[in-house]
């Protein structure tokens, strides 16, 4: 994985920490994938969490000098947001849906790096 990728999983972990995220991930899928290095995963505590969350990412993510691909208006009332930033993907998920998908066995994640 890239030095880079590396740093900004960091950061984008303590973000989603810092706005009461839990059990945030940053898992290398690099040997495991070919669209992407790494996959920051977070659970969140409501619907609204979630939102308020995807609002305020938005600047977090122009101020590392990330693109997004696949920005939407408004989150999807799922439970579960992706935002696809190339190398990183971020999932953004209620308890249940990490739970059911369980992103981390699902590609074998043997450590966080972080």
């Amino acid at each position: 994985m890239k030095e880079n990728t590396k740093i900004n999983a960091d950061k984008l972990k303590a973000f989603l920490e810092d706005h009461k995220c839990t059990d945030v991930a940053a898992i290398d899928v690099s040997s495991e994938c070919s669209w992407t290095e790494c996959f920051v995963i977070a659970t969140v505590s409501s619907v609204g969490h979630l939102r308020g969350v995807v609002h305020q990412i938005w600047d977090e993510i122009n101020d590392l000098g990330m693109s997004v691909i696949n920005r939407h208006k408004s989150p999807d009332t799922s439970g579960w947001e992706l935002i696809d930033c190339g190398d990183i993907v971020i999932h953004l998920m209620s308890s249940e849906l990490r739970e059911f998908y369980n992103l981390e066995k699902l590609w074998k994640a043997t450590e966080n790096l972080v």
